[in-house]
């Protein structure tokens, strides 16, 4: 027998983005199920250089509504001038857009 009434179908709501976003070009593959996994993405810095990065180790993927916009989000590592950071790739799905948060 179900409980409840219904009232809480809707997806939890993240908030806002926090952090330095930047728009960035990504490289996925797309597995058979129609998973995505980043392999390479580039972002051009504000004197105009791109910069490409590979070395991506994806710790965490999240669905999440930031604003009521759906998202799929990558918790990251990446080795970049011999320095490891940890960024998030996010995946506006309506808008078929990619950004990093440094």
């Amino acid at each position: 027998m179900p409980f409840g009434i219904g009232i809480n179908t809707e997806k939890p709501n993240a908030g806002q983005v926090r952090g330095k976003q930047k728009e960035i070009a990504v490289d996925c593959w797309f597995t058979s199920k129609g998973d995505t996994i980043p392999h390479m993405f580039k972002y051009q810095d504000e004197e105009g250089l791109i910069h490409t990065v590979r070395n991506i180790r994806i710790l965490l993927k999240e669905e999440k509504n930031y604003s009521g916009i759906p998202t799929l989000e990558y918790r990251c590592m990446i080795e970049e001038y011999n320095r490891c950071q940890e960024l998030k790739l996010i995946f506006f799905m309506e808008e078929h857009r990619w950004a990093v948060v440094w």
